[in-house]
């Protein structure tokens, strides 16, 4: 690294370069002397002298390198900015590129998690092992750890972009505790005979409201967002182009993934569930399905469940489990019938069928007397044939 790796050396014929660490970040600096036995030691000593006003706090870079480029980046007003006042700035400014329920998703997480962990230090002070000593602390599932570092991660890496910091400790990086295997997604579906107990426990707008969920797989935010003219009575389909959450209160949102804009087909029980709807909404023709108690659209899962779903359940003597399940119970039962992953993946909004194999496969049919049947059917003769055509003493 230098003159007998002390961090000096001759870099040219009237210039010697120091080497130090300084707030993590390893630093090279030029100092104007001829690099002869005496300015080499002189050059120690001075490097000697900025290390030790670093370890009591005292060290200036911008005074002690006035022409050093670092020197805007340790200037004393960005030194000081801790990860409590950059993080509250940063989620400030992304209010308006993230939908409502994201943005209250990294809220959350901001001002529960990040702050009152990490807040008090200084942002050029914030290193890898500091996030990873912390993350060790928390008794919470790996999802939630991942949901915590992929917004601390993404904070970070504007950090770097304002020169806050030389380098993101999350980038490349992600802590994971190593834990035993659960069923994903808590997928945990309501029975032929629990749906049927569950309707049959409600009346009018709610018995419709939870007979289409089970029959269409909306999520609960879909489900509340939906409107009459997002059906295609011809077609037999509702168009799905909008969600609504209750952090975004009120105010309908598209959907985050193209994915999501889809159309669902319209199985029998989803369309007599709707054809029963038409007569307490319909001629408003706005949302689908209200709170039958104030006769207005649904503000979301949370309001369904305290108010109308729970009680249900209980009245049913159904072992209780979110309304969510109703989507999980959707894709379980079209599985279970064999229906195509492909088709099950396109009417749930999913881009692929892997995030449905992975998640419900245990509701694939694992084996079938007819499997191949169909191949068979629609190439064997040509392949007979192909083979007949062949002459004696060609094969």
């Amino acid at each position: 690294m230098g003159r007998d790796g002390r961090g000096v050396r001759a870099i040219s014929d009237s210039s010697i370069e120091i080497t130090f660490m300084y707030r993590g970040v390893r630093c090279r600096e030029r100092i104007t002397l001829k690099p002869t036995a005496t300015n080499l030691k002189k050059a120690e000593q001075h490097k000697a002298a900025i290390e030790h006003a670093i370890s009591i706090g005292t060290f200036d870079y911008a005074v002690t390198f006035p022409s050093s480029a670092r020197a805007a980046k340790f200037a004393p007003e960005a030194s000081r900015e801790k990860v409590a006042g950059f993080l509250t700035r940063w989620l400030a400014a992304k209010k308006k590129h993230l939908s409502s329920s994201t943005f209250d998703g990294y809220r959350k997480l901001v001002e529960h998690r990040l702050v009152p962990a990490l807040g008090t230090h200084m942002m050029v002070d914030l290193k890898r092992k500091m996030i990873k000593d912390w993350l060790d602390t928390l008794e919470t599932s790996n999802k939630t750890l991942s949901n915590i570092q992929s917004c601390l991660r993404s904070a970070l890496t504007e950090a770097v972009d304002e020169e806050l910091i030389e380098i993101n400790p999350m980038a490349g990086w992600t802590y994971k505790r190593k834990s035993a295997p659960t069923d994903e997604d808590d997928v945990d579906p309501f029975s032929p005979q629990e749906q049927q107990a569950i309707v049959g426990a409600l009346c009018g707008q709610a018995s419709n409201l939870v007979q289409f969920a089970l029959w269409t797989g909306l999520r609960t935010s879909e489900l509340v967002a939906l409107e009459w003219g997002d059906v295609d009575w011809i077609r037999g389909e509702v168009m799905i182009t909008k969600a609504m959450t209750q952090a975004s209160k009120g105010v309908a949102e598209i959907p985050k993934t193209a994915s999501g804009r889809r159309s669902v087909k319209l199985l029998g029980p989803a369309l007599t569930a709707l054809k029963a709807q038409k007569n307490y909404t319909y001629l408003a023709g706005r949302e689908v399905f209200q709170n039958p108690r104030t006769l207005e659209r649904w503000a979301g899962d949370g309001p369904i469940r305290k108010t109308m779903w729970a009680h249900a359940v209980k009245k049913a003597g159904v072992r209780y489990r979110r309304p969510y399940q109703t989507r999980h119970t959707y894709a379980s039962m079209m599985l279970s019938a064999g229906e195509h992953p492909m088709w099950v993946a396109q009417q749930m909004g999913h881009s692929d069928w892997t995030m449905i194999a992975r998640v419900y496969g245990r509701w694939m049919p694992s084996s079938d007397p007819t499997a191949g049947q169909k191949a068979e059917s629609a190439f064997h003769g040509g392949f007979l044939g192909g083979i007949g055509s062949i002459r004696q003493g060609e094969l």
